[in-house]
């Protein structure tokens, strides 16, 4: 049994970083999408115990830290710093960045993650034709205990990097959001926070 066990973990171990190095090399930012690859690529069985996000993500770091030493942080530097001039400009909407740029996960081709606040949702859009920036729209879903909370995405590029803002009821802003209902609550960081990270050049979320 022990033996199972050992074995079953080292499977897991091995799927974690093979999923980060495939988010590292592919650009990938979906722990799910990378997960499924590794463990196809391991030929781990379809009752093998994937491994945790959180495991992907320490298994991320530390290839990032081995293998992209220099370019990796720069890059990190730079997607920080194009999001903070954005939060800035949409400042009125109560921006806070999420995601694998906050995480300082991101890959060389990630989009920055924003979360927005209006009192207004249709104010981002009418932000963003006034100033004839095109964006693309889908509905998504995040969750907080057993409620499902609606929320608008906006995609559009902000200095030629992707950006994809999610505009919340206002009264979400107190709320630890989730991706999934069994997932643990998103990370985010408001316009000082990012601005503090980006001068103290911090690879990590806060």
């Amino acid at each position: 049994m022990r033996r199972k066990h050992s074995r079953a973990n080292g499977m897991r171990a091995s799927i974690a970083a093979a999923a980060a190095r495939i988010m590292a090399e592919d650009g990938i930012d979906s722990f799910a999408l990378a997960k499924r690859k590794a463990a196809r690529a391991l030929g781990a069985p379809d009752t093998e115990a994937l491994p945790a996000n959180a495991e992907i993500e320490r298994a991320l770091h530390e290839y990032r830290a081995l293998y992209q030493a220099d370019e990796h942080p720069e890059r990190i530097a730079e997607l920080r710093e194009v999001a903070h001039a954005a939060m800035q400009e949409l400042a009125r909407f109560r921006p806070y960045l999420t995601g694998p740029v906050l995480a300082g996960t991101a890959g060389p081709y990630a989009e920055i993650e924003l979360q927005l606040f209006p009192d207004d949702p249709k104010e981002v859009e009418m932000f963003l034709l006034d100033r004839h920036l095109p964006y693309e729209t889908e509905e998504g879903r995040r969750f907080s205990g057993d409620r499902v909370h609606a929320v608008a995405v906006l995609t559009l590029e902000w200095r030629e990097v992707p950006l994809r803002l999610s505009v919340f009821d206002p009264r979400d802003e107190r709320v630890a959001l989730k991706t999934t209902q069994a997932g643990k609550a998103t990370e985010r960081a408001g316009i000082a926070e990012v601005g503090s990270l980006i001068a103290g050049n911090v690879s990590g979320a806060p």
